[in-house]
């Protein structure tokens, strides 16, 4: 896990000494539009989650959100090992651990997101939540792609 959090780390850190630009390229498009499919269907699955939590569980909108989002991403992670980071040399749990650590960035901007879109802005929880959901797609996304499973640039197989 330190491995993971550490490379994590050091991608960060060296982003801007990294002059690599990624190309547009058709697999690259058709990994991006399955990462689109995958997670646009495990998205539907967290909305359900959070009106089930919310409307149904009586739950705070900021706690439903962060809770769909975790029970959500951890099916998105399986479903995405097999057909969207095809070609990855991490083992199960070591890029399931990565994975986690990306969703949890990324479960901070869900949380901090909704309570400034719901609690501040005083919008519906659905909407907030779809709103929050593109900025935490395409960070999870690049994360995984370039640091967890770094198969950009590799076949889809």
């Amino acid at each position: 896990m330190i491995k993971i959090f550490s490379g994590l780390a050091q991608a960060i850190a060296n982003h801007g000494k990294n002059k690599r630009v990624p190309e547009l390229n058709p697999k690259g498009i058709l990994r991006f539009l399955r990462y689109s499919c995958v997670g646009g269907s495990t998205f539907l699955f967290d909305l359900s989650l959070l009106y089930l939590f919310t409307d149904g569980f009586k739950w705070s909108p900021i706690v439903a959100a962060g809770t769909a989002f975790f029970i959500a991403v951890s099916i998105n992670y399986s479903i995405s090992r097999q057909l969207v980071f095809k070609g990855t040399a991490r083992e199960f749990k070591q890029g399931y651990i990565g994975f986690l650590l990306i969703a949890g960035t990324g479960l901070v901007i869900v949380t901090g997101g909704m309570f400034i879109m719901v609690n501040i802005f005083k919008w519906q929880y659905i909407i907030s939540r779809i709103l929050v959901s593109f900025v935490t797609g395409i960070w999870n996304y690049l994360l995984n792609l370039y640091v967890n499973f770094k198969v950009a640039g590799k076949p889809l197989l």
